[in-house]
């Protein structure tokens, strides 16, 4: 990749990045207002958290008593949310040119606002939010791999699909 398309793209992954927190961490309110969320005594607060996997998830699929708008958005939303990041991580660095480094850099990613939103009372952490965005990951690397597969197979080799 030019260097000049490895900034623009760098550019981009900011941007996306910053989009991305504040979706997930001030969706609600702005940075300042932060402080008022340093709390860790609020009971109920601790116990709106979901540590089990695909409970959500299960809830969502099967339980009729949720707004279907309300499902798409939270399963779909947390897939798409993260697609961006394993599509654009593989064509900066080609040491994210394999599923398993897109899958934990894509978990430590999701992991780290799971985190926030639990410390930082700005939101709830969900176990089954670090599956979806994992899996939205996964979902934005294939297309990458795909093409690397193509043009390997077809002896041409594009920088870009290599990672580099």
């Amino acid at each position: 990749m030019k260097f000049f398309e490895k900034i623009v793209l760098s550019l981009f992954m900011v941007l996306y990045l910053s989009m991305l927190t504040k979706l997930i961490l001030f969706k609600t309110f702005s940075i300042t207002e932060m402080n008022g969320h340093i709390n860790f005594s609020h009971g109920r607060y601790w116990g709106s958290h979901n540590f089990i996997p695909f409970k959500t998830i299960a809830h969502y699929l099967f339980l009729a008593d949720v707004n279907p708008s309300i499902r798409m958005e939270n399963i779909a939303g947390n897939i798409i949310g993260f697609v961006p990041f394993g599509l654009m991580l593989p064509l900066l660095s080609k040491r994210f040119s394999q599923l398993k480094s897109i899958l934990i850099a894509t978990f430590c990613l999701s992991f780290t606002y799971e985190i926030l939103q639990l410390l930082f009372e700005l939101g709830s952490f969900d176990t089954d939010d670090l599956i979806l965005n994992t899996l939205g990951g996964v979902i934005g690397y294939l297309p990458i791999k795909l093409f690397y597969i193509v043009f390997k197979k077809n002896g041409t080799i594009c920088s870009q699909a290599k990672g580099q």
